[in-house]
């Protein structure tokens, strides 16, 4: 095969990819989400009431962050 043919099928086939390329791009534009109304939307969980209950603190948390500050270098 000659090399202005090699050349050409080359060019022939760069220019078609890219040209596949340029149609199969997509890019969504903007839009506006609906604004819904009611139970649709929620910003908070609809069970919020559940959520904001104080739980007991554990007794041995105390106990075990004083052990994790301890630091074994100073003993010898």
């Amino acid at each position: 095969m000659k090399l202005e043919i090699a050349r050409g099928f080359f060019l022939v086939a760069a220019l078609g990819l890219a040209s596949l390329a340029a149609v199969a791009w997509h890019e969504p534009g903007p839009l506006m989400l609906g604004s819904a109304s009611g139970p649709e939307y929620c910003p908070l969980p609809r069970n919020v009431g559940m959520a904001m209950q104080q739980l007991a603190p554990d007794r041995d948390l105390l106990l075990f962050m004083f052990s994790l500050s301890q630091s074994l270098a100073g003993q010898k």
